[in-house]
Formats: structure tokens, sequence, C-alpha cells
């Protein structure tokens, strides 16, 4: 008789994404799932620096799967390399007859301390984390201490599931195999995502009176933190290009965000004369954003070195055309260039005018490429990543009887 693979996951603390993957997780009857967070300042009012701004979430981010917070210090603020400092774990995964430890991430001290003792205890090991070749900018000394890194990791995972084509490429440069890899897609929720989206339409022009838009007049969308690596300016530039285009229909840009960079953002607004024309629309918390997707013409991600850009996913499943830079994770794995949307340079603000003018010109063209993406990001959902998961475990462990 089979019986349930018995994993635990460890991660820093309750993540709004990862929260709906969680409870798919946990309903999978291979899968008996206990989820043990190092921190729970996610679940409080928190600053949030990207944001620049104080947070509360407005998605259940606990519900729906067993779950512990681990005892320790420094468990009350955002996680570091040395925080939270926690304990307890071991003694769970001694006593609880687990199979595998599921980590997400490596770059935290108690992770990889956690890590390490269950391999010494002889459960299987797997990581998921974000990593590329794009993570960061490494000279020589920090190439070869990488390496090293890698090596030691290496015997303490047995396993990487992987979030896309880039993260997979880069554990393949980095001396993992092959077959010690297995797809868990960065996905969101889809159907909830969907669902929403399509609920909006119904109040559709409720929301552009509310941001005072004009009937019939486009609207390109920019939803994120107002931070340099996102690259919210570069879209401002390229929208002051096209915006008297008459081709381009008259078109408004949204920016749905806050964070270090909105002051400057509006003060350019205005410098360049567009005040009517681009509407800073404020933070919106996760469950307003499908409403903002449904309005757009097109979504824009135009960030540096952005190692997924989950928001792409959430615009994809409201139908609509994406431009991403060919730095944002996502669009290697997402994003078909001329099908379903469009790449850019990143930082090259001419290229990204030129992208915004091909997507507002042909309206017809536009909606086919929302659809495109529609059915693409269909096949990229939380069934594919339980699979990737079974997989690793099968692969392991074999099949669990008793």
């Amino acid at each position: 008789m089979n019986r349930p693979y018995r994993v635990a996951y460890l991660v820093s603390h309750p993540i709004q994404y990862q929260a709906p993957l969680l409870r798919r997780v946990a309903r999978d009857p291979e899968i008996e799932l206990t989820v043990f967070f190092c921190g729970d300042h996610s679940l409080k009012h928190h600053h949030d620096e990207g944001f620049g701004r104080d947070v509360e979430w407005d998605v259940p981010l606990r519900d729906g799967y067993d779950h512990h917070f681990l005892a320790g210090f420094l468990t009350g603020g955002p996680p570091g390399f040395l925080c939270p400092l926690n304990r307890g774990l071991t003694t769970h995964l001694r006593n609880g007859g687990y199979d595998a430890l599921w980590v997400h991430g490596y770059m935290r001290l108690y992770h990889l301390w956690s890590m390490m003792r269950a391999r010494l205890s002889g459960l299987i090991v797997l990581n998921r984390d974000e990593a590329w070749s794009r993570s960061a900018t490494r000279g020589p000394f920090k190439t070869a201490f990488k390496k090293l890194f890698y090596a030691g990791l290496r015997r303490i995972c047995h396993g990487w599931l992987t979030i896309g084509t880039a993260n997979r490429d880069y554990y393949l440069a980095s001396g993992m195999t092959a077959d010690t890899m297995f797809a868990m897609p960065y996905a969101v929720d889809n159907d909830y995502f969907s669902r929403l989206a399509t609920e909006a339409a119904d109040r559709r022009e409720e929301l552009r009176g509310e941001l005072g838009l004009a009937p019939g007049r486009p609207v390109i969308l920019y939803a994120s933190k107002f931070t340099p690596r996102k690259r919210p300016d570069d879209l401002l530039e390229a929208f002051a290009r096209i915006a008297a285009d008459p081709a381009c229909r008259n078109p408004y840009l949204v920016m749905v965000g806050d964070g270090e960079q909105r002051g400057a953002l509006q003060a350019r607004s205005r410098q360049a004369g567009l005040e009517g024309s681009v509407i800073f629309a404020g933070f919106r918390n996760q469950s307003e954003l499908p409403g903002f997707y449904d309005l757009c013409d097109v979504f824009v991600l135009p960030s540096m070195l952005e190692p997924w850009g989950l928001v792409v996913n959430e615009a994809m499943n409201a139908g609509r055309a994406v431009i991403v830079s060919d730095q944002v994770g996502a669009g290697a794995d997402l994003v078909r260039d001329g099908e379903n949307g469009l790449v850019f340079p990143a930082g090259d603000i001419a290229e990204l005018a030129d992208r915004l003018a091909r997507i507002l010109s042909d309206p017809a063209r536009t909606r086919a490429m929302g659809e495109a993406g529609r059915a693409i990001v269909s096949g990229w959902g939380f069934e594919q990543d339980v699979a990737g998961l079974k997989d690793a475990l099968r692969h392991f462990l074999g099949e669990r009887t008793g």
C-alpha cells in the first residue's frame, strides 16, 4: 500500500506568492507537507524597503496547510544571512519521520545548517532558489568563491527544483548535473488571477473613472516597486517619446506601486508635460491588481537583473500582451517575442519606445497577443509545480510503501 511522502519545507517567512502553492501541495494525496517558518514579520503591518512604505497583505498567508514557527532570535524582522537564528527544526525532523527536507534558498546561515543536519540524518535534501547568471556582478575573487561554495553545496543537496530556464542553465554552469534537476516553475495561482481579472471587467469603467482616464485611450501598465533595478524611469522616458505619436492613439501610462524613485518620476512627468497622461495609482494590494491588469492593453516590466518577475504571470492570466526586458527571467519561458509579447534590450530606451509603438499601433494584434499569453501561462502553474516536486521525490526515494 502506497503511503505519502513526508516532506518538511523550510522558508524564511510566509510569502504571499507561495501560500496558494503550499495549499495545493498539501492537498495532494501523495505528499504529507509540513511548513517550517523562521519568522513571522510578513503577517504583520510591516515596512517594505522596496516599496518604501508600510505594507499589510490582504490575502491569507498561512491557511490550508500544516505549519510551525520555529523559535529563535531576531525572528520578527526581515530575513538576512544571519537572521533569523532559529532552533528546533532538527528535533522536528528526527521525531516526525520525514523523508525529505525542501528548502527555499541557500543564502541564509540557518538554511545551510539545516540542510547539512538533514543530509547527515539521512533525509533527501531539495533546494529551490532564484539564482541565475545575472544575479550579481562578480569579480574574479567572488567567482572563485562561488565555485568552491557550489562544490560544497553539491555535497549537501540531492536535487534542485528549478524555477525556469535561466535558473536551470545557471545550475548547470555551476556544476550541478541534469539528472539532479526537476522543473518546479515559478508560477502564480492562475485560477485566482484569471478569475479576478474576469470579474474586474464588469468594473473596468468604474476604475477608469476613479483614475480619471478618458474613454477609448489605450493603457500601458507598470506594477512594481519604484526602485532603480526595476527601471520605471526607463519606461517613463520611452513613454515620453511615443505619447504624442498619432499611431499610438494617445495612450495613458498607469504606474502602480511606490518606492524611492516615486518623487523623481512624478517630477519628470511634470517636466515632460505628461501630467494628464501619466497616472500614479499608488501601492495596491494583491487582490486589487487583477483590476489593473484587466484595465490595461499592455503590461511592461523593464527591469534589470530580475530573477523572474511574477507580475508577468499575473498580467498574462488577464489575457494581456506583455513587454519585458531581456534581463527579466520570466521572459525566457513565458514571453515568445512577437507571439504573446515583445522583448527589448534592458536599459535601451529607444528600443523600448519602439516596442510600445508597435504594440499600441495595432490593437487587433495586441488583443491576439494577450489571448496567446493566456494560453501559454495556463500550462505554467501549480499543477506543474506539484508534478515536478513529486518527480524529484520519486527519483530519490522511489515509491513509498508500507
